[in-house]
């Protein structure tokens, strides 16, 4: 039996360039952090760990019926490397990697998540990224020899980091510009010509 592959979904940030909690508008009927964990799960993620922070029971509430596991990181204000550090020591200690995911990126589907699970699967590369038009984003896989490398203290870009680190044993899959969409403030969202709740 194949080990399985994780996934850490980062739900925990504050949304203060947005101005409310991001995590709770609608796409395409249900919310943002709903949304990212049940794309996960369709994935074949398994486990999948949801990392909450800012109004934690808020956006665990609509979790509610997902099969997901939550873990609260009382350092999210301290930045993402945290909340990242939070989600890998949640895993267990057979999962083979872990694909990380950022909520507020509605137009990643389950699609796009199996294909980096599948490339690692059929590389054995320690590092599967995801590539918009050149630009290196979420979602990114992370074999566990890179786990302790993943979180800090605080701050944010320490998976970046370790992207740049390991370039030379990385695969890339490409995805079309459009789909690396996130909701950082109103006018983005905006853009996306998506109706908020």
């Amino acid at each position: 039996m194949r080990s399985p592959v994780a996934g850490i979904v980062l739900a925990a940030g504050a949304s203060k360039r947005f101005g409310r909690n991001k995590l709770l508008l609608s796409w395409e009927g249900e919310s943002l952090a709903r949304r990212a964990a049940r794309v996960a799960l369709e994935a074949g993620l398994d486990p999948v760990v949801v990392v909450l922070g800012h109004e934690a029971e808020r956006v665990a509430r609509e979790l509610e019926g997902v099969a997901v596991h939550t873990v609260v990181n009382p350092a999210h204000a301290k930045g993402m490397n945290t909340s990242l550090a939070a989600g890998t020591a949640a895993l267990p200690a057979e999962a083979a990697a872990a694909v990380v995911l950022l909520a507020d990126m509605p137009r990643v589907t389950a699609e796009m998540v199996a294909k980096l699970v599948g490339t690692f699967r059929e590389t054995g590369a320690p590092l599967v990224v995801s590539e918009y038009a050149g630009v290196h984003a979420p979602p990114t896989l992370y074999a566990r020899a890179l786990f302790p490398e993943l979180g800090g203290p605080e701050g944010d870009g320490c998976g970046q980091r370790v992207v740049r680190r390991h370039q030379a044993e990385a695969v890339r899959v490409e995805w079309p510009a459009e789909a690396l969409a996130d909701v950082d403030r109103r006018e983005d969202w905006e853009r996306m010509c998506v109706p908020t709740s």
